[in-house]
């Protein structure tokens, strides 16, 4: 699994971290081990701009979700691989430490267990979940629970 990370957010964070919880979550969703994600950690004024020009949100937002190609992820072992074995490129993430870290206070955790939880979030999306209709949150949020919860207890072992 190729998995880029970018920090140009100007916030110290572990990105060996989230790289972790997202190579879980991917791990864990059955997608195809030669899927390429990007993952770029930015600051509130470039996330507002973004959030902005692609959901026609004021302010910054948390987390954004750009999917590259919707038809070429492998969701599970029950698919076949893609014709000539080329990797899926599942598309990027977009994170902003600074709402993060206000969103953990909120939350009563740290952010970089708001940043973990945002990261599985923004996989998520790009698997094709939602959480626009309330059933369609519950899965999501269940299984985003659930991502979570397993990946950080192989952490503790």
């Amino acid at each position: 699994m190729s998995i880029e990370i970018a920090n140009e957010s100007g916030v110290e964070v572990d990105t060996d971290a989230v790289l972790a919880v997202a190579r879980h979550a991917l791990d864990e969703m059955g997608v195809n081990p030669l899927a390429e994600l990007s993952v770029l950690l930015v600051d509130v004024d470039y996330m507002t701009e973004l959030n902005h020009r692609w959901m026609g949100g004021d302010g910054p937002t948390d987390v954004l979700a750009f999917p590259m190609d919707e038809g070429s992820v492998d969701h599970g072992p029950g698919e076949t691989a893609q014709a000539g074995g080329e990797p899926a490129l599942l598309g990027d993430i977009v994170l902003c430490p600074e709402v993060a870290a206000k969103q953990a206070a909120t939350a009563g955790h740290s952010p970089a267990d708001e940043l973990h939880l945002l990261t599985v979030h923004g996989v998520l999306h790009l698997l094709g979940y939602d959480h626009a209709e309330p059933e369609e949150e519950r899965e999501m949020f269940a299984l985003q629970a659930r991502l979570l919860s397993s990946w950080r207890s192989t952490r503790s072992r």
